[in-house]
């Protein structure tokens, strides 16, 4: 159950309302977990700025940041944001076999995955577990193959994609009917460890049987 009222669109103040506007180009609808934000138009708006930047080709193509933001919210354990961006990185070409291979570290010998993205992940799976012991290797690989800018870009988007993995689930945002049919890949690979993701996940599957 959610901690706070949704506000939907034809309640929205003009400044929640242009939020929406952007969140619905880049997910096709106006998402629970922005309708939820819209209690405080101000800080949704400063908020959810960061997300709209990251959600498009940039010195790192969007491709490449799906596959980071897969990486860290499955490790977070959060099927909401692990559910949307399995939707969003399918209609960027990312196929469900590259997706399932995000899982544990099957990207190392995929098939479906270059030497440049193989170092990324492993550095994603570091900053989510101890960002302060990232290995040197790491750091060498990833510098191999990305310029400052674009490292900046990458641990940016994880960093974003962890806080608001944490922000959803303590609002309790429940996943929208239009994801029920939606086939789970990553966690049909690995199911969820905390006790609510189990339930979500549950109730996700139920629906998607129905």
């Amino acid at each position: 159950m959610a901690q706070l009222p949704y506000v939907e669109p034809d309640e929205a103040d003009p400044v929640t309302k242009d939020v929406y506007d952007k969140a619905e180009a880049r997910f096709e609808m106006v998402l629970n977990i922005f309708k939820i934000s819209g209690n405080a138009p101000e800080i949704a708006e400063k908020m959810w700025e960061i997300f709209f930047e990251i959600l498009k080709d940039g010195q790192v193509d969007w491709k490449t940041k799906e596959l980071l933001i897969l990486k860290s919210t499955k490790m977070g354990d959060c099927l909401y944001c692990v559910t949307q961006h399995e939707a969003v990185s399918s209609r960027l070409g990312i196929s469900r076999e590259k997706q399932a291979d995000i899982v544990g570290v099957e990207y190392r010998d995929s098939p479906h995955y270059i030497d440049a993205e193989v170092a990324i992940l492993d550095l994603c799976s570091h900053v989510v577990l101890d960002p302060e012991g990232i290995p040197s290797d790491v750091w060498e690989r990833v510098r191999r193959h990305y310029d400052d800018g674009q490292i900046i870009e990458i641990l940016t988007t994880i960093g974003a994609y962890l806080q608001v993995s944490k922000f959803g689930d303590a609002m309790g945002v429940k996943l929208e009917e239009a994801f029920h049919g939606h086939d789970p890949v990553l966690f049909e690979e690995e199911p969820p460890e905390s006790p609510a993701a189990q339930e979500h996940f549950e109730h996700f599957k139920q629906h998607a049987e129905a």
